[in-house]
């Protein structure tokens, strides 16, 4: 006669139990994995993450067809970036930690939607061109695709809905806002009264302050725009990729920057 094995109820409480702490195992990694995502988002560590899974698949790629030269060299260049990947994520791991000990890492983070570019485009060209007539100073920064939480968090938090108004408020003299930069995430000002880190560009013209300084320093590190308004001159400039365009009337301004944000990602 054949036997049938039956588990033991012994049995069945231990694999319940494997299970049941697996599952929380599994879904408290997930959600911090989450949690991390969320805090990289809107940084430059998003593309460096981006870079490093393209030297996985062609580590994949080389090591799949046999590619012994490629694979020693790439297996070389993962053994640096154990050493340099500290110290390029260091602001990403500033901000995590500091978002840790104050007890912030778990609340949640959203990003505002993206609105209808030429209404954008309008609204800064119409701000610059407005600060520029009345001799203002201005910093506007637009957020493309590499985030800069990093200089959010230097200024002061605003998250408004921006309008040209709006703008040239902030830059008013003598006011509490507007030394910095004013940092435009799709449809919102995220920050005002931003700090940038200045170009180290040596063949830029000596006539040039700070601000424009820090206009072009912030798209040397990133792919960012700036509209740069000088307070001495009036003059509306645009940096992008480190270059600077200047002496823009406000036709020009608004052509650049359609051309510059029409691809532009929601955030």
């Amino acid at each position: 006669m054949e036997q049938f094995w039956l588990p033991s109820l012994d049995y069945l409480k231990a694999i319940l139990r494997f299970n049941l702490s697996s599952v929380i195992d599994i879904l408290i990694v997930a959600y911090l994995m989450y949690r991390l995502m969320l805090l990289l988002r809107g940084t430059r560590a998003v593309q460096l993450l981006k870079g490093l899974a393209v030297l996985l698949v062609i580590t994949a790629f080389a090591s799949l067809f046999n590619l012994y030269t490629i694979n020693w060299l790439l297996g070389k260049l993962m053994t640096a970036l154990v050493v340099a990947l500290p110290i390029v994520f260091q602001p990403e791991l500033r901000r995590a930690l500091e978002k840790l000990g104050r007890g912030k890492f778990l609340n949640h983070t959203t990003f505002s939607g993206d609105v209808g570019q030429a209404k954008i485009i309008a609204e800064i060209t119409r701000s610059a061109t407005v600060l520029s007539k009345n001799r203002m100073g201005g910093l506007i920064i637009i957020e493309r695709e590499t985030g800069l939480e990093e200089h959010i968090d230097t200024g002061v938090k605003i998250d408004g809905l921006f309008t040209a108004e709006f703008l040239v408020n902030i830059f008013v003299p003598r006011t509490p806002l507007h030394d910095g930069a004013v940092i435009i995430r799709g449809d919102r000002v995220t920050a005002a009264a931003c700090f940038l880190p200045l170009s180290e560009n040596p063949h830029l013209p000596t006539d040039l302050g700070t601000r424009h300084r820090a206009g072009i320093g912030i798209t040397e590190h990133s792919d960012a725009v700036a509209v740069i308004v000088s307070e001495e001159t009036g003059i509306i400039s645009l940096a992008v990729e480190g270059e600077l365009y200047r002496r823009l009337d406000e036709s020009d301004l608004s052509k650049r920057l359609s051309e510059l944000l029409s691809n532009r990602p929601g955030h």
